[in-house]
């Protein structure tokens, strides 16, 4: 059972995040030879002001 956690920046559409879902399903499925049923997908939705990357909050702003 593949189980695939995707961590992301919120904003997107709920139709945004059901076509990715079907086409990470669809990949999965073509590449390891299961079934779309054992293929579950979670979608973590993240603020900026809560990911940070080089000591810096996305949310920050940038400098000049």
């Amino acid at each position: 059972m593949p189980f695939i956690h995707v961590r992301m920046f919120e904003g997107r559409t709920q139709e945004q995040k059901r076509a990715f879902v079907e086409a990470i399903t669809r990949e999965t499925v073509a590449t390891l030879n299961c079934s779309p049923e054992a293929v579950d997908v979670v979608i973590e939705d993240v603020r900026k002001s809560d990911w940070a990357t080089g000591g810096r909050f996305w949310s920050d702003p940038a400098s000049s």
